[in-house]
């Protein structure tokens, strides 16, 4: 009896597993003949929309074959008709799909199989650039398309990354992704030209609204790019101290003090402080560590002594107050010279 029930539960399963397959060859034929039709009515373009929708955005746990099948099967007039109808309807479907993960991976895959249906994503992707850089998913599509589209393609989104630079830098995603493309571009002139705008705009950045724009710029010191990282250092000259009094703006100062380019530009901004706005920085809970950061660069090298003799000189009449406030960081530098 257990037997029979086991066999009755294996051929309903395989009875499903063929209705199934039945269902997707169904709906790739249907897709097919669209895609080969000379012309669709409004309604059949939206129902093939629709289908194909569906179609790249289906769950792995669900089926993840279906879509790969049907690329197998077109040609490349198949391929341009599809990108056609993807990036119709004012790319409705085209954003829609792309802010899907799985749609993402799919469309990326659909990127590089034919000159004619890259021109039209391409297009697309300028169209919307902003919407899919900023977003998670959408903007490995444009990320895939700078790895496989023509040279001249390339150059023209890279273009509009310049142009974007600074609306990227201050998203949560446009600012991951930017820092990718100074990582990893292989277009060297385009990676000079972001850091230029970056450096420009440090200041700006830095002190940003949102935490976006300042992680650019710590990003952009992580380089080490000589040029690059004097070009922040003279857009930071006299905004130090200041950057100094909250967490994210002290990161970069204490990144720029570990600069040999940029150093000088934090030291003496320290040393032109008189003592009471040297001591009061140095008893802020962001502003000692860079002030800790300046004595030790300095304390180390021979040939600042006398930057670290003046900045201790500045300090030295509040050592008491240094070490019953628990600022031990500098209270032990100040302690070790006595």
């Amino acid at each position: 009896m257990e037997n029979n029930d086991g066999d009755n539960v294996s051929k309903h399963g395989e009875f499903l597993s063929r209705r199934f397959a039945d269902a997707v060859a169904s709906i790739e034929q249907s897709l097919i003949n669209s895609f080969r039709s000379a012309a669709l009515t409004p309604q059949e373009t939206d129902e093939c929309l629709q289908t194909l929708c569906n179609l790249m955005t289906i769950g792995e746990e669900d089926d993840a074959a279906p879509f790969e099948v049907l690329i197998s099967k077109l040609d490349k007039r198949d391929l341009h008709k599809m990108a056609s109808l993807l990036t119709s309807d004012s790319d409705h479907y085209f954003l829609e799909i792309a802010r899907n993960y799985n749609g993402s991976t799919r469309f990326g895959n659909l990127l590089g199989k034919s000159d004619d249906a890259d021109t039209l994503f391409f297009a697309a992707i300028l169209c919307q650039f902003l919407h899919l850089m900023k977003d998670e998913n959408a903007s490995y599509v444009a990320i895939r398309g700078l790895r496989v589209f023509t040279q001249e393609k390339k150059i023209a989104m890279c273009g509009h990354i310049l142009f974007h630079a600074l609306d990227l830098a201050c998203d949560g995603h446009g600012c991951d992704v930017l820092n990718g493309f100074i990582t990893y571009t292989d277009q060297p002139f385009f990676r000079n030209q972001l850091l230029d705008i970056v450096s420009s705009n440090a200041l700006w950045l830095s002190n940003h609204a949102s935490i976006s724009g300042n992680l650019v710029v710590q990003h952009a010191l992580k380089l080490n790019d000589s040029r690059c990282t004097n070009n922040i250092a003279v857009s930071l000259q006299g905004h130090c101290v200041d950057l100094s009094y909250w967490k994210y703006g002290s990161y970069i100062v204490e990144k720029l003090l570990e600069k040999e380019e940029s150093m000088d530009v934090v030291v003496m901004e320290l040393l032109g402080c008189n003592g009471n706005k040297l001591m009061r920085l140095a008893s802020h809970r962001f502003g000692n560590f860079v002030v800790a950061k300046a004595l030790r660069v300095t304390q180390n090298e021979m040939n600042r002594a006398h930057q670290f003799w003046g900045l201790v000189h500045k300090l030295m009449p509040y050592f008491q107050f240094f070490r019953r406030s628990r600022i031990s960081n500098i209270a032990a530098i100040l302690g070790s010279v006595l």
